[in-house]
This record gives structure tokens, sequence and C-alpha cells, in this order.
């Protein structure tokens, strides 16, 4: 895993975040692992992104505590970030993404509509944050195949979010300006 330490810290206040239940918190942490996971195209971190995020999501959604199976759920996903914590102490490459399968297996464990809700937060972070990634300058069909979903699903999320406001370089042009581009292809 590259930046471990930087992704130490994230999962450390992440399980401080948890115990606060300050889901702002965690969300803001994701989006501090998006830069290096932009940079190195590293599974471990894309993965720690967006398990942290859909966290956030699913520590939202309140009512989901009341399903059943929520409790072993939430215990196994702790015991995952741990279990990941202590393999990046370690340096053990092959344990961290064991410990961020984990969560797979977890999600995989329930049943009913716990279930089918969880798997979609999880969909919704993976686009969500493949959308953070393609801003950092990643080509669509890359940042799609890193993440494990659709080029289809990446652009129509990036199409409902409308222009990229927060990269300088993501400006778009006018209608006018656009044409007068195409014209003088054309001269």
């Amino acid at each position: 895993m590259q930046e471990g330490e930087n992704v130490l810290n994230i999962l450390e206040g992440t399980k401080q975040a948890i115990k606060e239940d300050d889901v702002v918190k965690i969300k803001e942490l994701s989006n501090m692992t998006i830069h290096t996971a932009s940079t190195t195209q590293d599974p471990d971190n894309i993965a720690v992104a967006v398990i942290v995020y859909s966290l956030s999501k699913i520590i939202e959604r309140k009512h989901y505590r009341g399903f059943n199976g929520w409790g072993n759920f939430y215990r196994r996903y702790l015991s995952s970030i741990d279990n990941t914590i202590k393999s990046i102490k370690k340096e053990d490459k092959e344990g961290v993404r064991e410990s961020l399968g984990e969560v797979r297996k977890a999600i995989n464990s329930l049943s009913g509509d716990l279930r089918k809700y969880v798997q979609d937060v999880f969909k919704k972070a993976s686009i969500n944050k493949a959308s953070k990634i393609y801003e950092h300058g990643i080509s669509l069909e890359q940042t799609a195949k890193i993440l494990g979903i659709s080029v289809w699903d990446l652009s129509s999320y990036i199409g409902q979010k409308g222009e990229i406001s927060d990269i300088p370089f993501g400006k778009t042009l006018d209608v006018k300006d656009r044409i007068k581009i195409a014209m003088e292809m054309f001269r």
C-alpha cells in the first residue's frame, strides 16, 4: 500500500469519528485519500476511500440500525478497519487486502433489505469516488476500470454533476466560443 502512513491516519481518524458519530468527519477523511489514489492508482488506497465513504453514508442512515443483521455487520465492518490498521502498522500488504476484503464478506453475509441497501450505498460510493479520481485527470475508462464500475455509470454520474468547479482546468467554454473554435477547424 502506497502512502501507508497517510491511510493509517485516515483509518484511525475514522475510528475516532465513528465513536463520535461524526459523519461529516468520516466523509472528509475519505476525500483525503483521493489525491493519493489518483496519483498512485493504488487499488488499496482506492478501496479505503470507498470503504470509509460508504461507512459515512451507512452510518448517516440511522434507520439501517433497526434492520435484522445490523449489529453483526457493523461489528465486522469495524473489525475490518481495526485489522487494516494493524496490517498497515506491520507493513503487511496481504493482510491489508484481506482486511479490506472482509467488508465485502460482511455485506455478502447480510440478507433482505439491509443487504440491498448496503450494496446500493457501496455502488454509489464507488461511482462518487470514481468521479473524484476522474476530476484529478485520470481517464474515464481507466477510472471506471480501477473501481470496477461501468463507464456508462460513471459518465452518467459525472454528467449529472455538471461542471467540475474545483479544478481550474475544468472550466467549459460557452456555446459561442465552442462554435468559434469549430468554425476555425474547418478553415
